[in-house]
């Protein structure tokens, strides 16, 4: 599957000459400088501190609004024997953030119980249910975590039964905020705090280090808890800057060094032997943990993660990595429908947004399944199906448009919605439906640029081959852990040829030797995925010109630099949509 339409490649404004020249020693060549000082590093000590993220970059977990009453809160309950119940959403970012909070509070009660409500019969956030097993159970504190920042309601609801709540969220609240004993989400107006982009997990464990700081426990009794922060961090898709950073950094470390039993035993039922990135959290371990939610329940990723038996471990591992195939056939079939759907309907063939519905779509994948037609149809899309008698429904957006806007804009037509700039849910009643079908269609005819219509790859430094070294390959090194705010950097090559020995893999991906045309002998690896369309221009021997990242290719025990190519184009000049631009930088051999 790819995108219908033809990728537009930009290069990204110079940064200071100045920054970058201060940036460029013996060990970080010119185009690497450039891509640091893009991302807002100008001095030798500031790239230092980004190549060796630490836990000095973590902030005071009290500069939060609301922490002082939430760890008092908590003591209290602990204090007073109180039955807690940690209660999280079904995805990633949610049962990532229930294990890590029960798992430290499991060293100070016996009376703790944790909570993740149904996809299908409560939905998302907080539920009536949810609260109604909590009073039967005598529970008299509610942490919510990667959830509740409006549930107005539902907090009211629990203060009726008496129970408090605590409220762990990072998505953006509404004009009113529940009358919780706290509620922690940098997102608040009021919130000092100076970093606002932590996951649902991210929420909690600042939670937990706040409570550990309080009474004497040491920084390095969390950090058992990290590897659920980076999974959580990189399959929330959450900025991997600033304390981000320094987070998913030591989480992965810990995740490579000593995984817990659960996520070991994942890795093992994907065969995945080699040192851990975030791609492989966002590709390998979220699909597993969703799956959980998506097909069963989400408290089995949870028990998954909480396991500390090998054995047991991987029998709940395989039962979820059933659930994650399961799923994958779901998400294909849907999609087919959708794209079907689409193609046979004149409105959505000329409309600007995509909105399909049918009430037999498994609620589990629809928002995977908005996600791959974007693929091929490049505009805000939502995917929408029947739920307990309602129309629920996952929306994903293009790059730089705010779906969340769009569909607050229809809001006097929801009944519920919530999410971010380019990932959100909502549900409505079934007779509202054509006229939200509608007035989205009209919010992003009207909000929507020209621009945004097409893809674009945004290329951060036009190099050659030849640059690449194993000076150039170390540096990059050092510049993960990748993810939005810190992606892995683009990079243009002009005029490459195939050595004669492209061929296609798999079910339509394209393997090559690429070299540059002045220098033949400097050959390297590349793979394009999902591009075997360029075949023929490829073989031609004709030059043709690459965007790509580099990554790391481990294959029967040895490790090799790969190029993964995002798009390729025919010659070598008019690439650009900026032109002209500066000339290439080679780094010798």
């Amino acid at each position: 599957m790819s995108r219908s339409a033809n990728i537009r490649w930009r290069l990204k404004p110079d940064p200071d000459p100045a920054a970058v020249a201060a940036l460029t020693n013996d060990r970080c060549p010119a185009p690497l400088a450039r891509v640091l000082a893009q991302r807002g590093i100008s001095r030798p000590d500031e790239a230092a501190a980004f190549f060796r993220p630490d836990r000095r970059g973590l902030h005071d977990p009290f500069l939060m609004a609301d922490m002082q009453r939430a760890v008092e809160r908590i003591e209290q309950a602990l204090g007073d024997g109180e039955r807690i119940m940690v209660y999280g959403d079904y995805d990633v970012d949610g049962t990532t953030a229930v294990a890590l909070v029960t798992s430290f509070l499991h060293r100070f009660t016996g009376h703790l119980s944790f909570y993740i409500p149904d996809r299908y019969s409560e939905g998302y956030g907080i539920s009536t249910q949810g609260i109604d097993h909590a009073a039967r159970e005598g529970v008299g504190l509610i942490i919510a975590l990667d959830c509740g920042i409006k549930a107005v309601d539902k907090v009211a609801y629990a203060a009726e039964k008496g129970i408090d709540m605590i409220i762990c969220d990072h998505h953006r609240p509404g004009e009113v905020l529940p009358a919780a004993v706290a509620v922690l989400d940098p997102k608040r107006d009021d919130c000092p705090y100076p970093y606002k982009e932590l996951s649902g997990c991210g929420i909690g464990f600042k939670l937990m280090q706040g409570l550990a700081s309080r009474n004497g426990i040491p920084f390095s009794e969390l950090e058992a808890l990290l590897d659920l922060v980076a999974v959580s961090t990189a399959c929330d898709i959450v900025p991997v800057t600033g304390e981000n950073r320094v987070l998913c950094a030591a989480g992965l470390d810990r995740l490579n060094k000593d995984p817990r039993p659960g996520i070991k035993a994942m890795l093992e039922m994907a065969n995945v032997k080699r040192t851990l990135t975030v791609t492989d959290l966002v590709f390998v371990l979220g699909p597993r943990i969703n799956a959980a939610g998506r097909i069963e329940h989400g408290r089995q990723a949870v028990e998954l993660l909480l396991a500390h038996d090998a054995a047991q471990a991987e029998q709940m591992s395989a039962r979820i990595d059933k659930n994650n195939v399961e799923r994958q056939g779901l998400d294909k079939e849907t999609t087919r429908q959708a794209l079907e759907r689409i193609a046979t309907d004149a409105f959505l063939q000329a409309s600007w947004s995509t909105v399909v519905f049918d009430p037999g779509w498994h609620k589990g994948v629809i928002g995977i399944v908005a996600s791959r037609l974007i693929e091929v149809h490049y505009r805000p899309t939502i995917v929408l199906t029947e739920s307990n008698g309602k129309v629920a429904g996952s929306a994903r957006s293009v790059k730089g448009f705010d779906v969340y806007e769009a569909i607050s804009a229809c809001s006097d037509l929801l009944e519920q919605f919530g999410g971010h700039t380019y990932a959100a849910g909502l549900t409505l009643d079934p007779k509202n439906l054509e006229p939200f079908r509608m007035r989205f269609e009209e919010v992003v005819r009207g909000t929507l640029l020209e621009e945004q219509r097409t893809p674009e790859e945004e290329v951060d430094a036009e190099i050659t081959l030849r640059a690449i070294n194993d000076r150039f390959v170390r540096v990059l090194h050092h510049m993960a852990p990748y993810g939005p705010g810190n992606m892995r950097p683009v990079f243009l090559t002009r005029g490459v040829v195939d050595k004669g020995r492209a061929r296609i893999v798999g079910e339509n991906h394209l393997k090559m030797n690429l070299a540059d045309p002045g220098d033949p002998r400097r050959e390297l690896d590349a793979i394009a995925f999902r591009q075997a369309h360029h075949l023929d221009l490829v073989r031609s021997g004709a030059p043709f010109s690459i965007i790509y990242t580099l990554e790391e290719n481990t294959w029967n025990g040895r490790t090799t630099v790969q190029l993964n190519i995002k798009d390729i184009k025919p010659g070598i000049t008019d690439l650009l949509v900026n032109e002209p631009m500066a000339n290439a930088v080679g780094e010798p051999a």
